[in-house]
């Protein structure tokens, strides 16, 4: 199933703290709107692209991509965008496209 980004803006529109994939921590999400995906933590703030998360998806889902969120990330780095993969893996996981 593709991405939603309509589901996307919904869950994450005000902002959420969701797990990250090692688990122990939080990734903060600030907001989301047609560009993206809008995160932050301590030390930085960055955007990822709704058209590198989609993309993703379709990899995934094609089964270009796994679905393990350890592997994705690596593949994602090179596959997709060589920005912020482990942050990507971290709200795919959390909208349930990754393991």
């Amino acid at each position: 199933m593709p991405l939603d980004w309509a589901t996307v803006e919904r869950r994450y529109g005000d902002g959420a703290s969701i797990p990250t994939v090692a688990g122990g921590k939080t990734l903060q999400i600030t907001g989301v709107d047609a560009d993206g995906v809008h995160i932050r933590n301590a030390l930085w703030r960055d955007t990822l692209r709704r058209a590198d998360l989609e993309k993703a998806v379709a990899l995934v889902e094609t089964d270009r991509m796994s679905r393990h969120a350890g592997l994705f990330v690596e593949e994602y780095r090179t596959l997709v965008a060589d920005v912020r993969a482990t942050s990507a893996a971290h709200v795919l996981k959390d909208l349930g496209f990754l393991e």
